[in-house]
């Protein structure tokens, strides 16, 4: 009858496996390729050039932070340019491409030229744009007395190009509003996803006037382009803040819709909206005074934004305002250099306290080696070692239990019926035999906690975003394309079952008979990163489990005297 029921299984499993391996190819790239914009100063095939385009939405924040309640997402007053009349600003750098509007001076497109779009795509990845598909901007204004709208500027060239032996681009963009000269520079500098966007003001009139730096990121409700279908967590799409009380402080976009979000004054922080694997964040300077708040602008984007402190520039004087805008992938090293706590947004989840030791130790094996994949591999041997005591406490014990079997089976059916006699007796046998009955859970049960920083930790990581490992294997960040990870990894569950001992209740032994099967359909949507893990802390698992299980049955001192039936 079993070799009936096997006959059966093996060909449906092989059914199962080749249809799952059809519809991955069939279904498994759901999201389309963004049209790559050709280098001028036109927008971007598919960018929105309507007058509903990110130009001529409102930007206001109030004069004060008491009257924070009166604030919109919107830019008042000023008349959009006619559909399709403006044009955008090109820049171009090593590592970023965007575009920006002389309508407010807002950054309308910003792709990342050293992170492609997918892993057989040669376009980059698009983090920011303004089409019909999604909309996210990062947009900035000045609040200037006396003006109302947004400032049209005049740029000197339409396209900016870094050269090949520069390591600084500025990209000026000028206006004069009521007689004070505005110039708004972006500087942009080699591998920096960072640029400064300053405000220089010169008053030429006889009367004083007010300003304030505004810095918005509006974002609509699509979904994160770099986050493709899983099964299990997923990472955080949303806005974030930092501030003095709250170092990471995350907002989703139903809060900011329904106006949930408490407005702060702060000195200090920033704000971001952040992705799987990408981030875009505006840092004010840390020694001023700045206003978060959240609220929906009149297309109904989340705006996640700061306002700076109001600033009085004299008579026939000068000021400068501004700030820095991140647009780029999260790696860690980058965004500590652009504000205290930034890194955060590589959102590691709760057990980031296990996470971040984690992925400093990878990070430096892969310096040593170069190849992430061999690193997970190497980081698992480490952990397994610092985990080796408590694996071979829990080995031991199962071992034990395992040679004893057959004495715990017969006073099982000694005193089968009788249950709390036959708990005694079970009670007795364990003192007399020193087994703890959870001492093979219990171990095992304070590695999960490492075995979940290690998901979070190999999720949330962009440099294994389309890094190959070798062979089938070329990124590290997504499922095996033909889960054969997820079978190893299964069968090498399968094998440590082998090892330890048969649960005494048969429905239990049944569920564990059928628990190696569970995790592979689990496992087959997982990273490839994380599977390696898994698989290779399982092969090592089998060796240290395998020699002190026969070293066990090898110890005639274990058992001694135990009855058979």
């Amino acid at each position: 009858m079993d070799v009936k029921r096997l006959l059966l299984v093996i060909p449906l499993a092989v059914l199962a496996y080749l249809l799952i391996v059809q519809w991955n190819q069939d279904y498994g790239q759901v999201t389309p390729e963004p049209q790559a914009p050709a280098i001028s100063s036109k927008a971007p095939e598919g960018a929105r050039q309507d007058p509903a385009s990110s130009g001529s939405d409102d930007l206001s924040v109030p004069a004060t932070a008491s009257s924070a309640d009166d604030m919109t997402g919107d830019i008042p007053g000023e008349a959009a340019a006619p559909s399709g009349s403006r044009d955008l600003v090109a820049v171009v750098t090593d590592v970023l491409d965007v575009r920006i509007d002389p309508q407010g001076g807002d950054i309308v497109y910003a792709a990342l030229p050293q992170h492609r779009f997918s892993l057989n795509s040669e376009r980059p990845y698009v983090l920011l744009s303004d089409s019909e598909s999604r909309s996210y901007v990062a947009r900035s204004g000045l609040q200037l007395e006396g003006h109302e709208g947004r400032i049209t500027f005049t740029p000197e060239t339409t396209e900016y190009r870094l050269g090949d032996n520069d390591e600084r681009l500025e990209v000026d963009l000028s206006a004069e509003v009521n007689g004070v000269d505005v110039i708004k520079r972006f500087t942009f500098e080699r591998d920096s996803y960072a640029v400064d966007v300053n405000y220089f003001l010169a008053n030429n009139t006889e009367e004083a006037v007010t300003a304030r730096f505004i810095g918005q990121l509006a974002r609509d409700n699509s979904s994160d382009p770099s986050s493709g279908p899983a099964l299990g967590m997923q990472s955080f799409l949303g806005a974030a803040y930092s501030t003095p009380e709250d170092r990471y402080l995350k907002v989703d976009f139903e809060e900011i819709q329904e106006g949930a979000f408490n407005n702060r004054d702060v000195e200090g922080g920033w704000v971001a909206i952040i992705q799987h694997y990408f981030t875009s964040a505006w840092a004010p300077a840390q020694n001023q005074q700045n206003l978060f708040y959240a609220t929906t602008d009149s297309r109904n984007r989340n705006v996640a934004a700061f306002a700076g402190p109001t600033s009085n520039v004299s008579a026939n004087s000068e000021a400068t305002l501004g700030a820095t805008l991140y647009m780029g992938p999260k790696i860690q090293d980058r965004l500590e250099n652009v504000a205290p706590h930034l890194e955060l947004t590589v959102d590691f989840g709760w057990l980031w306290f296990i996470a971040n030791p984690l992925f400093w130790l990878l990070d430096q094996i892969h310096d040593l080696i170069g190849n992430w994949g061999w690193s997970i591999v190497l980081l698992t041997l480490l952990v397994k070692l610092a985990l080796w005591p408590l694996s071979a406490k829990a080995y031991k014990s199962m071992a034990r239990m395992r040679k004893l079997g057959p004495e715990m089976q017969r006073l099982k059916e000694q005193f089968g019926d009788d249950r709390q006699k036959m708990s005694q007796e079970m009670m007795k046998f364990y003192q007399k035999e020193k087994i703890n009955p959870l001492g093979g859970c219990l171990p095992i049960l304070v590695q999960m906690p490492v075995f979940i920083a290690l998901y979070w930790m190999l999720l949330e990581s962009v440099e294994l975003r389309h890094a190959p490992f070798m062979f089938w294997i070329q990124d590290l960040s997504v499922k095996d394309p033909y889960f054969i990870l997820p079978i190893l990894m299964g069968a090498s569950m399968f094998v440590q079952q082998m090892l330890n001992p048969t649960p005494p209740d048969p429905m239990q032994a049944k569920i564990m008979k059928m628990l190696p099967i569970v995790f592979t359909f689990f496992f087959l949507w997982f990273p490839a990163g994380l599977v390696i893990y898994w698989v290779v802390n399982n092969c090592i698992s089998i060796v240290q489990q395998y020699a002190i299980t026969r070293k066990i049955e090898a110890d005639p001192s274990i058992g001694k005297g135990m009855k058979t039936k």
